[in-house]
């Protein structure tokens, strides 16, 4: 890594940091620390599939998860701690939809530590901020079902597998497989709190926005078209009634492309993607005190 930049400090309320859907690529997360070094962002946000891919083969890639985080993740976040000293940012990770939930006890474990915090239904206060983590999915078409939800009702799209039909990595009693709803999920974990100085890390984005445009065109299950926005309802409408400042989010990689667009304002929300469906890595820079001037590079 390069030397930290002489009178590397975070600026007063802070320039951040969002990354998704880097699918366990050490050359992105490379290119991610290598930026981090550089810039000194005071918080870092990692909307998750973090880990490597095909990861539903279990007992084969369980070996390759341990390494890449034991062997890989740990080190280089322990190297750029030392690196940057006071200016290590603090860092806000979710796992997502590709990620086995197997991992997520490491993720808890190595947090005290330090490098991370994991957040995944969880709030944490961050100066002025309230951050929120949230990885759950409405129903794919994928078989791991560790962090996928009915999103208000037990509709299942055409072409996707409910919850209770899938594979898990870890023990989920029959009756709790896709239950609560996200809708739910959402409610419980914000309950009546202010959310205008909240920031939200989901997976998932917004139904029927510019962030959850899929390559889904002409496509058909049974004679039944395909809806090309797979994002979640619940989540749009979590938006829409309660107004959160910002909310990042991944999962559909080709969004941008399709869109031309990886932004999105509902209400006075700001909303920012970060998957993306290319070899570069896409960063998103915001500041929470003037998000209207957030921008996106890739790298």
């Amino acid at each position: 890594m390069a030397e930290l930049p002489e009178g590397c400090v975070h600026p007063p309320g802070g320039s951040f940091l969002f990354a998704s859907d880097l699918h366990g690529r050490e050359d992105r997360f490379l290119k991610l620390f290598s930026l981090v070094q550089e810039e000194c962002p005071e918080a870092v946000f990692l909307g998750g599939d973090l880990l490597p891919s095909g990861s539903l083969l279990f007992g084969k890639s369980a070996g390759n998860l341990n390494s890449f985080l034991e062997e890989f993740l740990l080190p280089r976040l322990r190297t750029l701690r030392l690196a940057l000293g006071a200016n290590y940012p603090r860092v806000f990770l979710i796992l997502g939809n590709d990620d086995p939930r197997s991992e997520e006890a490491g993720l808890v474990r190595h947090e005290k530590e330090g490098l991370w915090h994991y957040i995944h239904f969880r709030r944490v206060q961050f100066g002025l901020y309230a951050i929120y983590g949230y990885a759950c999915v409405p129903p794919t078409p994928f078989l791991l079902k560790d962090w996928e939800r009915y999103d208000v009702s037990r509709f299942v799209d055409p072409g996707s597998v409910p919850p209770e039909d899938g594979r898990f990595s870890v023990s989920v009693a029959e009756e709790e497989r896709g239950f609560p709803t996200i809708q739910e999920d959402l409610a419980r974990l914000t309950g009546a709190a202010p959310l205008d100085q909240a920031i939200f890390l989901f997976h998932s984005p917004p139904y029927q926005t510019a962030l959850d445009r899929a390559a889904l065109d002409g496509r058909q299950v049974d004679g039944a078209p395909l809806d090309v926005h797979v994002g979640s309802i619940a989540i749009r409408r979590f938006i829409e009634e309660r107004q959160p400042l910002i909310t990042l989010h991944g999962h559909v990689h080709e969004s941008v492309r399709l869109t031309g667009s990886w932004q999105e304002k509902i209400g006075r929300t700001h909303c920012f993607s970060a998957a993306h469906d290319g070899c570069e890595l896409a960063v998103v820079n915001f500041d929470p005190r003037e998000p209207g001037r957030a921008q996106r590079r890739l790298l």
